[in-house]
């Protein structure tokens, strides 16, 4: 079985506690960025466009927004392809974290017609089918449909494409099989799971990108699995943010932290990963924190908080632009709006502040042309 080797240093317990803090100001908050399945799509597309470009992708954000509409646009077939893949991807995770809140089978669990669903409370089982299916739903019609939910058969380098000189060589792809074994083992066990989520995430990610199982997806598969072990152990907050986002706006700090450890000699099993589980934490740590602030900025009326009783109210990406600019102008009117949000429809926008009025978060002021709207008293 895998035995990963790290230290819990001071930097890294300082980021786990922030992030804990900051979970905590989001859990309680009366408003929060949309999270629930029906508002996700703005977060889908983030997530979907700075994980595809991490891989070089070069569609726009805008571009990204429009293939997962179901909007044709011109640009590479490849490119097309890779964003409604990662969709896919997305979509297979949010299907795993709901059949595991409902106790149904997940994939490779064994089930009889008489009992088809899981023990109640029982943990998430991680398994090769799950890797093998996301790694699938990144690369369909982009490789040989045989290397699709395979492992790799060939020995792979990874290359500087500036320099040609040799970054990283895998393990030999007869090690893969067993090596992933392993690490899926270490995943499920009592010392695994022993392991705070955090952590274990970070782990993962850098397991799947050493082992490198795949002859294409493996930065993608690597980056859904870590981000699946945040979702069913208790940090659910994909719909916040996109790791992806903080991965892109920093790259070189991001793959210089992964060749940081790469470059250690030894396997898998000997390497300390400490330096990159410091950076994982520091990322996820900056990540929730930009989203606690934004909060925090919703929901700092007392009154509004008092008003709503407690309940979350969830907001799309939209909803919170407008209730900041109302928060900041004093008010919004129709055209301010429209220049806020210049590709978005007035019907749309018309439906986004009748939804924060019905909800008493905005107040409508005057008629239908001339309406101006302000925070609720």
């Amino acid at each position: 079985m895998y035995k990963p080797i790290y230290t819990i240093n001071s930097n890294i317990l300082n980021s786990i506690a922030q992030i804990e803090a900051a979970k905590a100001i989001i859990t309680q908050a009366p408003l929060v960025p949309a999270f629930e399945k029906q508002f996700r799509q703005e977060a889908i597309i983030r997530a979907v466009h700075y994980a595809t470009k991490l891989e070089g992708n070069d569609l726009s954000y805008q571009e990204v927004a429009k293939v997962i509409e179901g909007e044709k646009i011109i640009g590479q077939e490849r490119d097309v392809q890779e964003v409604i893949n990662y969709r896919n991807v997305v979509e297979y995770l949010e299907e795993l974290l709901t059949r595991y809140k409902e106790d149904l089978p997940l994939p490779g669990e064994k089930t009889t017609p008489s009992n088809t669903q899981r023990q109640a409370g029982s943990p998430f089982l991680y398994t090769e089918n799950i890797l093998k299916r996301i790694q699938e739903l990144a690369v369909e019609k982009i490789i040989n449909p045989d290397q699709a939910g395979n492992y790799r058969k060939v020995q792979v380098v990874l290359a500087n494409t500036q320099t040609g000189a040799t970054v990283f060589k895998p393990p030999i792809s007869v090690e893969v099989p067993m090596l992933i074994e392993n690490f899926i083992e270490w995943l499920n066990s009592p010392n695994g799971r022993d392991t705070h989520p955090i952590i274990r995430s970070a782990i993962a990610h850098y397991a799947l990108v050493a082992i490198h199982p795949f002859v294409e997806g493996n930065g993608r598969t690597a980056r859904a699995i870590a981000t699946l072990i945040l979702m069913v152990e208790g940090y659910n907050i994909k719909g916040l943010f996109a790791l992806e986002e903080y991965f892109d706006r920093n790259t070189d700090q991001y793959y210089g932290a992964l060749q940081k450890v790469s470059s250690q000699s030894g396997s898998l099993s000997e390497k300390d990963l400490t330096t990159w589980i410091e950076f994982f934490s520091k990322a996820l740590n900056i990540e929730l924190n930009r989203i606690k602030e934004k909060v925090q900025n919703l929901s700092s009326d007392i009154r509004l908080k008092q008003k709503l009783g407690g309940q979350q109210i969830p907001l799309t990406e939209r909803q919170v632009k407008l209730i900041e600019y109302i928060r900041e102008f004093g008010g919004l009117r129709m055209i301010d709006a429209k220049e806020l949000f210049p590709m978005v429809s007035e019907d749309t926008i018309w439906r986004d502040l009748k939804k924060l009025s019905d909800q008493k978060i905005v107040e409508k002021k005057g008629s239908t042309k001339g309406a101006y709207y302000t925070l609720a008293d």
